[in-house]
């Protein structure tokens, strides 16, 4: 009896370390499937050339801003991209030749390789493509009396997500408070000439998001809005990636709309 009691523990050591062993088999499968799902992201709907909206949104914050060095960790929280994610496409970025880094200590610091052949085109695509509201947040950081800024229309939806059958033309850009209007206008035409497109004004109250009504306010309201990072709202030097920012959805209210305003 005691003979099968020893083997019936055996059958038992080994069926615990057999099943053991599945579990973590299976649980190596689910660590590289989600490792997997976060290298994959969808192809930008902006521009659909690179590999992911990840990808894209991080070159042009780098590669725009050639001047900077940012770490990992600063990279990560100005995109709301994982730090994980951050650290691939550097790397990725690195034994491309597009950045540089170097260590401070334990930090690394990250900046664009404004020596390599493919600087100036690449970052000119990207920044055209994705810096949009960084370009017009330095532009307007000059200009008083603006409560806050959105990019909205065609580029605003294919910024976000939406696909489109035609490439992006004109920016659309809502401007709330009370700001000197030339000064507006001045300032987008400084962005136009970095954007390479026009950019079209509409200045409104301040509370024109949440109280407005209209036609023009529903459809504004209701589609996708990007905000426009300022000096004023930034947490340290530089610009926020857009993607780290939520949007603004209002609810539409009853009241007066007012007259429409738009730089051609």
């Amino acid at each position: 009896m005691a003979g099968v009691a020893e083997a019936d523990g055996d059958s038992a050591l080994r069926r615990r370390r057999r099943t053991g062993l599945r579990r973590t088999r299976t649980d190596s499968h689910d660590l590289r499937d989600i490792i997997q799902f976060v290298d994959r992201t969808p192809s930008p709907s902006l521009l659909p050339i690179f590999r992911s909206q990840q990808q894209a949104e991080l070159l042009a914050l780098i590669l725009g801003d050639p001047d900077a060095e940012r770490s990992l960790v600063e990279l990560s929280e100005r995109t709301g991209i994982p730090y994980a994610s951050v650290h691939r496409e550097v790397q990725r970025a690195t034994a491309a030749g597009f950045v540089t880094s170097r260590l401070v200590g334990r930090t690394r610091l990250i900046r664009a390789d404004a020596s390599s052949p493919f600087f100036e085109g690449l970052s000119d695509v990207l920044v055209k493509a994705f810096g949009v509201p960084w370009i017009l947040g330095r532009a307007l950081d000059a200009v008083g009396g603006i409560h806050s800024a959105f990019v909205f229309g065609s580029w605003a939806a294919r910024f976000s997500g939406d696909d489109g059958d035609r490439p992006v033309g004109d920016i659309d850009l809502l401007v709330l408070g009370n700001p000197y209007r030339d000064a507006v206008y001045a300032a987008a035409s400084e962005a136009e000439r970095r954007l390479g497109r026009a950019v079209h004004v509409t200045i409104r109250s301040s509370n024109w998001l949440a109280d407005g009504s209209g036609t023009f306010h529903d459809t504004v309201a209701g589609r996708a809005l990007v905000p426009v990072p300022r000096a004023v709202n930034r947490t340290g030097p530089g610009d926020h990636s857009p993607s780290a920012a939520q949007s603004h959805q209002p609810r539409p209210a009853l009241s007066t709309t007012p007259k429409r305003s738009r730089l051609r």
